[in-house]
């Protein structure tokens, strides 16, 4: 390890943890990522706000069994679709991560982007650069300091407040929300309490926790292991060509990589690793090596990406990247996945019926040669908007008797219906049949349910 590299790691080091200060390098990967963090901390931002067909784009309201992805209504009948949709979107991360590595978590991820993109951004603008910071947490407590601390730490607090709020409109749904900030404190004493834990949790991953999210708590990085192979694309040094590695040097004329062992890619990374040693758990594929890496080529005019988006194969053989059997096997399970969840979305009703007869209750045999049975009904509107419907029994000779009747359900409501189910009793040749019923709107027929009636048979 270089003397640079040794200096950064003793002089970091922070009650027995190393305290990382990573260099700021603006090359164009980190241009790059400033455009793409932007976009999706606006789409985060603007997400819960966001209607489609009067729905929030994004809802996940497990206290009230409700979820909305991108205006569409999964209500708990449709847990099977919701389960369907994450394990999609696992399988579609295990694909990208089979090809790309840990791209998303240096690019996507919300915790690096928070921490890369805006906290870190705000430290850097109070504290100065990575050495005014380790300065200035070497000095003894003073006036500059305390200011300096202080308003790093304020600013902190205020933003977690903030994203504590996005993330709860993301849960309890953006209206609820707004009325929670509108009515007075002691009106929603729960959510206010809900909001200040968030914030607390927020501004405890940020300002002290922060990269050991990334390389302790997150699974997905311990993942990464199974995940990759000498296929994948992933931010990788060039140990063939860098090494050996060593210090420009008129003097000295043995042979040297292209590596001038500058450290400069140690000091950018967010998680304090040395990328020269191989692909490693705490790498997030951020790219700032590359950018750093970068820099230093063009200064001593040598070719550019020493570090670079690179497969292991491609390192040790010279091999183009090329999809292995294990990528297209990936890929065809997500197709299947996709098609069958499709095909499922475009089928699923408007409303989910659920008739069941009455528990502890037989059939009614009636004066007029006709038996009955009673039923229990509850219909669920998933659409946006109030539906008028009724209710017709598929066997033209049954008919319907209410005791208590309904034809209008509200949007995202339900209502519940009691009702007789008559037949004739010559009509009936077993103890036990099934029997379908239709549920229309406006004429035309949105949901289906069966059951079952039971009647003496009539020999």
């Amino acid at each position: 390890m270089s003397e640079v590299n040794k200096k950064k790691i003793t002089d970091t080091s922070r009650n027995g943890r190393v305290w990382i200060y990573p260099k700021l390098i603006k090359g164009k990967l980190y241009q790059y990522r400033n455009i793409v963090s932007y976009f999706l901390l606006a789409l985060l931002f603007t997400g819960p706000f966001l209607k489609i067909n009067g729905e929030q784009l994004i809802l996940l309201n497990i206290l009230e069994r409700k979820f909305v992805l991108f205006g569409v209504v999964f209500m708990p009948q449709d847990f099977y679709l919701f389960a369907l949709a994450i394990l999609t979107f696992i399988v579609f991360i295990i694909l990208f991560t089979a090809i790309f590595g840990r791209l998303w978590c240096g690019w996507a991820c919300p915790q690096t982007i928070f921490m890369e993109m805006v906290f870190r951004k705000i430290e850097y603008w109070i504290e100065g650069d990575a050495q005014q910071q380790k300065k200035l947490d070497a000095s003894p407590l003073n006036p500059d300091k305390i200011f300096k601390k202080g308003l790093k730490h304020f600013i902190f607090i205020v933003i977690s407040f903030f994203i504590a709020n996005i993330f709860l409109a993301y849960t309890i749904g953006s209206d609820a929300l707004l009325q929670i900030i509108k009515d007075p404190v002691n009106q929603h004493i729960y959510g206010f309490l809900a909001i200040c834990i968030f914030t607390a949790v927020f501004y405890l991953v940020f300002a002290k926790v922060r990269e050991l999210v990334c390389t302790v708590i997150c699974p997905y990085g311990r993942l990464q292991g199974v995940l990759l192979d000498r296929k994948t694309l992933v931010v990788a040094y060039d140990y063939l060509r860098g090494e050996p590695r060593g210090h420009i040097s008129k003097s000295d004329e043995s042979p040297k990589g292209d590596c001038v062992d500058c450290g400069l890619c140690v000091q950018v990374c967010p998680t304090g690793i040395d990328i020269r040693k191989g692909t490693q758990l705490e790498c997030i594929n951020c790219t700032l090596c590359i950018d750093a890496c970068d820099m230093v080529m063009e200064k001593t005019h040598r070719p550019t990406r020493l570090i670079g988006f690179k497969s292991e194969e491609h390192i040790a053989e010279g091999k183009p990247f090329k999809f292995s059997k294990r990528i297209y096997a990936y890929s065809i399970i997500l197709v299947i996945l996709i098609s069958t969840l499709s095909t499922l979305l475009i089928q699923r009703s408007d409303i989910s019926a659920t008739i069941l007869r009455a528990s502890g209750t037989l059939y009614q045999l009636r004066e007029n040669g006709t038996v009955s049975n009673l039923y229990n009904a509850e219909l669920i509107n998933k659409t946006p908007e109030d539906m008028q419907f009724e209710i017709r029994v598929s066997d033209p000779q049954a008919t319907i008797q209410y005791i208590n009747k309904a034809e209008k359900v509200e949007k995202g409501g339900t209502v519940k219906l009691t009702f007789f189910i008559i037949l004739p009793q010559k009509r009936v040749n077993k103890y036990k049949s099934g029997i379908t019923l239709n549920i229309l709107s406006k004429g035309k027929v949105i949901s289906t349910a069966k059951t079952t009636f039971i009647a003496p048979p009539n020999l």
